[in-house]
């Protein structure tokens, strides 16, 4: 088959679980996640099958909705609950309302972040995670991430006895930001350690927890030939892009990578449907006024 899955992705499952477990069920080695979510948080994980995998990269070009928690009072190593504490402060008076308001709100906005020391980076060919495993460290690259908001969703909550506080959020994001980084980065502004306790991806690749399914209720509908109901179309992923329908002619050119003519069209880049199904993706050549391939989906 060949479509898009979005899959509400367990605790305690790799990306890469997910991945797997899915190339049993559909019986297909052409499976793909956009985006890699971590063991320790859950949500919504979109999985491209067949001719969709092809779509993986402009799947991640749309923003990521994720809600959680973010404790104040000790950082660890991973910046989330499975590391080692390596700094704690007390917090004697909790923050008020509008004081974590401000540190959220400095993060909006494009700004520039340095990936964690555990994660998937790579680094003159390892992941950075790799070193840490070793207790080694490398200067990492720091990467320009668009935070599109970053608000409290309820009330702190401020723990007496262990001297700590926990905001509730959400936060609209693009890709390549890691949740975990802001939530240091607002404890840097309050000037006291953080770590991120609570993760939940709520939407991603234009899809909701709503639009979602687990892998157990992805088995059932296998057995009963029902895959299709949850599938999106290879379209779905690209439906940013104007589409345009060629004729026969214009067919014969795009099989063999030619370029084409499309009258009183001059977007940057569309897609191109011929017997009702995405063929490829073509972008326009200012300098013939023609438009040239890009990426090829053929379907035949």
């Amino acid at each position: 088959m060949d479509g898009i899955i979005p899959i509400n992705k367990d605790r305690g499952m790799t990306s890469h679980d997910v991945v797997a477990r899915m190339r049993g069920i559909l019986h297909t080695k052409r499976v793909g996640h956009s985006g890699t979510l971590d063991p320790n948080v859950d949500g919504v994980l979109p999985i491209c099958v067949g001719r969709a995998t092809k779509v993986v990269d402009y799947l991640m070009e749309y923003g990521k909705v994720y809600t959680g928690s973010i404790t104040l009072g000790y950082a660890t190593t991973t910046e989330d609950l499975d590391g080692e504490v390596v700094e704690t402060k007390v917090i004697d008076k909790p923050f008020s309302v509008s004081e974590i308001d401000e540190a959220l709100q400095s993060l909006v906005g494009e700004i520039i972040q340095i990936p964690p020391m555990y994660s998937a980076v790579k680094v003159n060919g390892r992941k950075l995670y790799e070193y840490a495993r070793k207790g080694e460290t490398v200067e990492r690259p720091s990467r320009k991430i668009n935070v599109k908001s970053f608000v409290q969703t309820k009330p702190t909550v401020f723990d007496e006895e262990q001297h700590t506080q926990t905001i509730f959020f959400k936060v609209e994001c693009g890709k390549g930001t890691y949740v975990r980084t802001l939530a240091v980065d607002a404890g840097k502004f309050l000037n006291v350690p953080a770590v991120m306790s609570d993760l939940t991806r709520q939407s991603s690749g234009g899809f909701n927890l709503s639009d979602s399914v687990t892998l157990e209720q992805l088995e059932k509908l296998a057995e009963q030939d029902e895959v299709s109901t949850v599938a999106r179309p290879l379209s779905y992923g690209l439906r940013k892009f104007p589409a345009v329908t060629i004729n026969a002619e214009q067919w014969e050119l795009v099989q063999h990578g030619g370029f084409i003519k499309i009258k009183d069209e001059h977007r940057p880049e569309i897609t191109i449907m011929y017997d009702n199904d995405i063929q490829a993706i073509y972008m326009l050549d200012e300098r013939y006024d023609l438009y040239r391939p890009k990426k090829m989906l053929l379907a035949r």
